[in-house]
């Protein structure tokens, strides 16, 4: 863990600081740093999520004290984590679903707002499944889970306040949260 720790703090206190896109810089240092530290591990099936889940918590903490945006380092991270992991064979689903929810009590960690989290992260998951070419509502569906487990995790302010906002967020796909949020099918 210290090493990712080490890694993001240099990557990203060097090109975030002075970065005017704090998305695509986070995206970049999340996605070479799970590649690199998976292939170095060896193990890529259980190995590669967790360590995007890592990668993810420790990104949030790094980018709150460099100055940036949590919740723009947030979509980064996230796109970046699970692209990292489609590169290596890993589960994107999982990846999706660890990353949402290492996000949100990243930020929570860092005194940021978890509602605004679980809307990045999973506005990150729908960027990574776009940009791997898998199907954007099942990883948003994987990471509207992670947000949520994180929120229970957290308390039940934190679980209204990120179905709040995940309802709320006009760019996400209300269907399938909706229908998650409520237990309903089409």
């Amino acid at each position: 863990m210290s090493s990712i720790t080490d890694s993001l703090k240099n990557a990203l206190s060097a090109l975030v600081s002075g970065a005017g896109d704090v998305v695509a810089t986070t995206r970049d240092v999340a996605k070479d740093t799970v590649v690199k530290t998976v292939k170095a591990g060896g193990e890529i099936a259980s190995s590669s999520v967790n360590t995007a889940g890592d990668v993810v918590s420790e990104g949030v903490t790094v980018a709150s004290q460099t100055g940036v945006s949590t919740i723009q380092a947030v979509t980064g991270l996230v796109t970046g984590a699970i692209e990292g992991v489609k590169d290596v064979g890993g589960n994107v689903g999982g990846a999706a679903t660890e990353v949402s929810r290492k996000a949100v009590k990243g930020v929570k960690s860092v005194g940021g707002d978890v509602g605004e989290a679980a809307v990045s992260a999973v506005t990150g998951s729908i960027q990574a499944a776009r940009d791997i070419g898998t199907d954007s509502g099942e990883l948003a569906k994987d990471a509207v889970l992670g947000t949520l487990r994180a929120a229970d995790e957290i308390g039940s302010e934190a679980g209204g306040i990120v179905r709040k906002a995940l309802l709320n967020a006009a760019a996400l796909p209300h269907d399938i949260i909706d229908a998650l949020l409520t237990g309903k099918k089409d």
